[in-house]
């Protein structure tokens, strides 16, 4: 077993107002996110408007926020919320979710490029390709925080986390980090000019993260509030098999355009 290190969420904090980890990790992807986008644009030739990124980031930011809580409290916990209706803009208790924020991220992009006539599916296949980045570090972020840890196992890299109870468990927050940022990002990078339709690296996202993501999770606990549906599945493996099904489609409307 290899100790928990147990490093403090708080990288700095004043009074009432503190810096986190999990923020700084999402800061740092978004920034990463712009400045690629910003190169594969000049690298295309593509002519956008002088603030075009500005604006675009701006409604990717907030449809990121607004879709993780909405599609946390309707995924994962709505007969909470039901009871509970004004909880649902306490988003300082935690409670986001990766599906409703790429729900959320795939609405604002598309009310976007339609405002500025801007093709669709040029715009996803960039932005996927920044995607790992902050997906990668987010889990570090829930690492750091000690959330979203995985089942009970005797591997001899398990840990104990301090909201895990007393018994060792897989570092699985350090599992997704590897695939669904490094290795994800590695391979979308290396195919990102194989393809001359757009839309095909859109596809393979959605078909490659939902593959990792469905495969880790067999590794991590399960909500609490849902336990597994069907006697074995996650609720993120179902909605994984959603994305997969969904990059599949897009896959093939593409291929015969």
């Amino acid at each position: 077993m290899i100790p928990y290190p147990n490093i403090s969420p708080e990288i700095v904090k004043i009074g009432p107002l503190s810096i986190r980890w999990y923020g700084l990790m999402y800061l740092i992807g978004f920034i990463c996110s712009y400045l690629i986008v910003r190169s594969e644009i000049k690298r295309r030739g593509l002519r956008v408007e002088k603030d075009f990124l500005e604006n675009l980031y701006f409604y990717l930011i907030l449809g990121l926020l607004l879709g993780a809580r909405l599609g946390y409290v309707i995924f994962y916990n709505l007969p909470y919320y039901i009871k509970h209706p004004l909880e649902v803009f306490a988003i300082w208790q935690g409670g986001m979710s990766f599906h409703g924020g790429l729900i959320g991220v795939i609405v604002s992009a598309w009310l976007f490029t339609r405002a500025k006539k801007f093709d669709f599916l040029t715009l996803t296949d960039m932005l996927v390709l920044t995607a790992p980045i902050g997906l990668g570090l987010g889990r570090i972020g829930n690492f750091i925080n000690g959330e979203l840890f995985g089942r009970i196992t005797d591997v001899p890299w398990a840990m104990i986390f301090p909201e895990g109870g007393p018994l060792p468990r897989h570092p699985s927050q350090l599992y997704e980090a590897a695939v669904e940022g490094v290795a994800l990002f590695v391979i979308l990078w290396f195919l990102k000019d194989k393809f001359s339709r757009s839309g095909i690296i859109s596809s393979l996202f959605l078909i490659l993260y939902g593959v990792f993501r469905f495969f880790v999770e067999f590794f991590r606990e399960p909500d609490p509030q849902i336990g597994y549906i069907l006697g074995i599945f996650t609720m993120g493996q179902i909605l994984c098999s959603i994305m997969i099904l969904a990059g599949l489609g897009l896959i093939l409307y593409r291929s015969r355009k």
